[in-house]
């Protein structure tokens, strides 16, 4: 019971931030996190998550952490190859979240709608002579194409960008959100807590 209403509480910190209410009857009627449509098929109530490039090398450990968060109900894994096969391991994991499957440019769409939290490890590595002009050239399209998905299926969800270079690839999104109007800079973070633990470790 009291695991329950400590994530409660965190769900409605992390609304209040992105939602800053009027007046907090308005938040607890109104707040989007709070939606009764954030329980599906027995989830725990919480975020509805999408993970854009869930079969790679950064996807995979992402999608079990997610998994495992007691805060996410929904969590939707998207690539363009190999998403049956981690989608079927990450949903055998004895957690409340609701997993599903999503393949191919077609069903981008699908695999976005509704959700709250959408995360993109997507793109190609950084490999042995390439630079970094050569990788946001790889990286900067898919990028392009995945953010033009989210503008249609869920343009009020949070946005965190992994793909390399991010200090190139969170500028393309959010050109792309402005030009659809839809552009929240609360709404869009690049994340580099892998360049941190990296950077930690060799100090």
């Amino acid at each position: 019971m009291q695991q329950g209403a400590d994530i409660h509480r965190r769900i409605a910190r992390i609304s209040n931030h992105l939602n800053p209410p009027n007046n907090q009857l308005q938040q607890v009627k109104e707040g989007s996190l709070w939606r009764a449509d954030c329980r599906a098929k027995g989830g725990s109530p919480g975020f509805k998550v999408a993970i854009l490039g869930a079969a790679g090398g950064i996807g995979q450990p992402l999608a079990m952490l997610m998994k495992i968060n007691p805060l996410v109900a929904v969590l939707h894994l998207y690539d363009v190859v190999n998403a049956p096969g981690v989608t079927a391991d990450i949903s055998h994991m004895d957690t409340g979240a609701v997993v599903r499957g999503f393949l191919g440019q077609n069903q981008l769409e699908d695999a976005l709608t509704g959700m709250d939290l959408v995360i993109i490890p997507a793109g190609v590595p950084r490999k042995p002579g390439m630079t970094r002009d050569d990788l946001f050239n790889i990286n900067a399209g898919i990028v392009k194409t995945l953010c033009e998905g989210i503008v249609k299926s869920c343009p009020k969800a949070i946005v965190n960008l992994i793909s390399n270079p991010v200090n190139s690839t969170v500028p393309i999104a959010a050109e792309v959100f402005k030009k659809a109007g839809t552009y929240n800079p609360r709404r869009l973070l690049g994340v580099t807590m892998l360049d941190v633990v990296r950077a930690n470790t060799f100090v």
